[in-house]
This record gives C-alpha cells, sequence and structure tokens, in this order.
C-alpha cells in the first residue's frame, strides 16, 4: 500500500480517480475524506465524500451499481488516489459505463476493444457487403481454420533459434484478430475473458488445470 495522499482542503477531501481494474477504462472522479477511506478498505467496497449531499456516499448503495475494490495507490504527488475495482453494473448514473460517456459513446479503453467494435460492425453489416470479416464469417469453419492456422505461423516464429521480434508480433496480431472474431462470432467479449482470467488470478495455473479435468 502506497502512501496516503496529502488532504486537499479542510474537509480532507481527496480526488479519487477510479479505473475499471479488469479494462483499464476510466470510469469516474469523485472524492474521498478519511472516513470514505476507511470504510472502502473495511469493507472492499467503494465509499467517496458526496460533496452534493455533504454525506459519506457507499458507491451505488441505491441503484446496486457498487465498486468492489482491487486496489488503492496514491500517485507520485500523494495528492490523488487511483481506485482500481470491479463495477457491478454502469458506473455512471446516466446508465453509461464510464462517466466520461456520456455523449453517448463509450471510450474504448484499449486497441483489442476497439478493434473487437470493428468487427461487431461489420458483423452487422447489411448483406453483400465487402469485408473481410463477413467472409469468415459465412463460413462457420473458416475462423477455427485461420485461428489454427496463425497460431501456427505465430509457433514457428516463438520456435526460431534467432527470433525475428517483428514477426513474432506480426503473427501474435494475426492470432488475436481472428481470436476476436471468432468470440464477436458467438456473443463473447472482451469483459467476460477479462472476467474469467480475474477469476482465475492468484491460482496456480496447475491447480486451474486440475479442477477443469475434475
Amino acid at each position: 500500500m502506497s502512501a496516503t495522499p496529502k488532504p486537499s482542503d479542510d474537509r480532507r477531501l481527496t480526488p479519487a480517480v477510479v479505473q475499471d481494474a479488469l479494462t483499464g477504462r476510466v470510469l469516474m472522479l469523485a472524492y474521498m475524506d478519511d472516513e470514505a477511506l476507511a470504510r472502502t478498505r473495511e469493507t472492499g467496497e467503494v465509499h467517496f465524500w458526496s460533496r452534493s449531499r455533504n454525506a459519506l456516499w457507499k458507491k451505488g448503495e441505491t441503484s446496486g451499481h457498487t465498486l468492489a475494490l482491487v486496489e488503492l495507490k496514491a500517485d507520485c504527488d500523494a495528492d490523488t488516489w487511483l481506485v482500481r475495482a470491479v463495477p457491478r453494473g454502469p458506473t455512471c448514473h446516466t446508465g453509461s459505463e464510464t462517466c466520461f460517456g456520456t455523449d453517448g459513446v463509450e471510450p474504448p479503453p484499449s486497441e483489442l476493444e476497439s478493434l473487437y467494435r470493428t468487427i461487431l460492425e461489420r458483423k452487422a453489416a447489411p448483406p453483400g457487403t465487402r469485408s473481410y470479416v463477413r467472409t469468415l464469417l459465412e463460413n462457420p469453419m473458416r475462423v477455427p481454420e485461420k485461428i489454427l492456422e496463425e497460431a501456427g505461423e505465430l509457433a514457428v516464429e516463438l520456435a526460431a533459434g534467432a527470433v525475428d521480434r517483428e514477426r513474432v508480433i506480426a503473427e501474435a496480431a494475426d492470432v488475436l484478430f481472428h481470436v476476436l472474431v471468432g468470440l464477436a462470432d458467438h456473443g463473447v467479449t472482451l469483459a467476460d475473458v477479462e472476467r474469467e482470467l480475474h477469476r482465475r488470478a492468484g491460482t496456480s495455473g496447475l491447480d486451474e488445470k486440475a479442477s477443469r479435468r475434475q
């Protein structure tokens, strides 16, 4: 745990930037006082000090859209908290996943998420629309075949005596692209995969595989 940020005013309010621990998306900005900080640490549910209500506030206490704490970390000047949390439902009162999506467009948290959205757009395009994604999806076996093909090419590059870093990057990008197409085709989101990875966090890979066999 890093040092406690210095108070910013007489109420000891400290800015707290909330980040989705699974996706990296910035969700909101709020303020914490000593009591909110203590309650957050004690309960594992993120609490703030509401300046408008002048009261302690558990995020999601009325909506049910709470924030499960993963990590609290101070910035380099110790005057702001980074709150990494797992959101249960949309964070913004408008119904958006993030308070920075108030124009109706949620900012993608990563290049993979942006690519996944593009794949979904191609999938939903009218019949006859020309795109590589649609040609893949028109044949149910084409996507798994391409994943196997691209994974094999990546494996060859990784097994090479003198690894060509740029080739490894290119082949890995090909694998990830086709995996995303396969996920989109079956209605599986990146958030679904991230949640599964989060569930496995801290578990030995050997133990996790053994539990799957059982």
